[in-house]
């Protein structure tokens, strides 16, 4: 049994802050549960290009607002708190956070929670 704090992650290797979006990694690979489990948070006025080629991830916004492009359709979808998305056809997408967005992320493979995007914005296959 896992039993964790956000806190506790907080200010520790499992805590990923860039310019555009800060995560904490809950459950990662070397906790071998098969997924992992981010607590991220989106900031305000920021655009980030994002592309999981080797991952399938699901999103539930619990706080804030913004949206997600899909950059082959060209297709904007609202995100507001109670919104679900998920990228299981490996989308290329621009993700804009209106305000602050917090969000749940769950990644199938697990991540192993030191990742940040590379320049084609997905996480690099080496460290999975």
């Amino acid at each position: 049994m896992i039993v964790r704090q956000l806190a506790e992650r907080v200010g520790t290797e499992f805590h990923v802050d860039t310019d555009t979006w800060y995560s904490t990694r809950l459950l990662v690979k070397s906790d071998q549960v098969g997924f992992s489990l981010h607590d991220t948070t989106i900031k305000a006025g920021t655009e980030t290009e994002i592309w999981y080629k080797h991952h399938v991830e699901a999103v539930y916004c619990i706080q804030g607002e913004g949206e997600i492009e899909v950059l082959e359709s060209e297709e904007v979808y609202p995100i507001s708190a109670g919104t679900l998305y998920v990228l299981n056809g490996h989308e290329k997408h621009l993700l804009r956070g209106r305000t602050d967005m917090r969000m749940i992320c769950v990644f199938n493979p697990p991540t192993t929670g030191r990742e940040v995007h590379d320049a084609e914005g997905t996480y690099p296959l080496d460290l999975i």
